[in-house]
């Protein structure tokens, strides 16, 4: 399977430029699956709801969703994007799974991070596996890397490729996406951003460093940190599907979820 990313800088509140952007960077290529940033064609800094909202589209009826599926039927590939998406006066930090038929999975982020407490309502789609190509791939979405959570359920239910559209901005997370792959014995495609969303109520400087993470915690490869890179390679699923680190050990198949639970007085919760 010939999977990659797309690293750019999205213009803040320009979608239209944004769309043409990924359109002729992707003109010409060959793969299967391609992997874009958080929010890539809104931007990301917004000053508050009202004009996340105002830049929101719902993808039943959204131009750069049309856009986007055109070229996935032009090229015959599946693209996996960040997408400020709304429905109804809800608005979501989504990801969407596009393919030559259009849409076929939306995924809500789950951990919000930051002021996007403040602009966006907590994502409400359960975590689940879709089906491109033949490869079981799971969808998270930025700060969903710090909840070990995310990755394990993903991967427990068949996850083989982890789609992880980001707009980080930690010196650390692609580290720590390393590790999800080894805990996990997945792969894991982060599309991360670069540059900075100069606004008003502040500056925000992204780190760019997309990468390709092979099962058990191979760096494949990472982007330069300030620099445009479409990267495509290709992978072998069976890797993904064998969760044997030794003879007697395998990473799914030892977990004893009996003991992982319990209720903690101090807390009141779960955990």
């Amino acid at each position: 399977m010939r999977v990659g990313y797309y690293q750019f800088r999205p213009l803040f509140g320009q979608p239209g430029r944004n769309v043409a952007k990924v359109l002729a960077a992707l003109a010409d290529t060959t793969a299967d699956l391609i992997v874009l940033p958080e929010l890539a064609f809104s931007g990301y800094h917004f000053r508050d709801r009202e004009e996340a909202l105002a830049l929101a589209e719902d993808p039943a009826s959204s131009e750069t969703v049309e856009s986007l599926t055109a070229l996935c039927l032009k090229r015959d590939l599946y693209l996996v994007t960040g997408f400020c998406e709304r429905s109804g006066e809800r608005v979501y930090n989504s990801a969407l799974l596009i393919g030559p038929r259009g849409v076929e999975h939306v995924y809500r982020k789950l951990h919000l991070f930051a002021d996007e407490k403040r602009c966006f309502d907590p994502g409400d789609v359960p975590l689940s596996v879709q089906e491109v190509r033949g490869a079981r791939i799971g969808i998270m979405v930025c700060f969903d890397w710090a909840f070990p959570e995310v990755a394990r359920v993903l991967a427990i239910q068949g996850a083989e490729v982890l789609c992880h559209p980001s707009n980080l901005v930690l010196g650390y997370c692609q580290e720590a996406m390393r590790t999800r792959c080894l805990e996990n014995r997945v792969y894991a495609i982060t599309a991360n951003r670069f540059g900075s969303d100069k606004r008003p109520h502040g500056e925000l400087r992204f780190t760019g460093k997309s990468q390709v993470v092979a099962p058990g915690g191979r760096l494949i490869h990472r982007a330069p940190s300030q620099r445009e890179q479409l990267y495509v390679t290709e992978i072998d699923l069976a890797e993904a599907r064998n969760k044997r680190i030794t003879p007697w050990n395998d990473l799914l198949s030892d977990r004893r979820p009996e003991w992982y639970t319990r209720y903690d007085q101090a807390f009141g919760a779960l955990c």
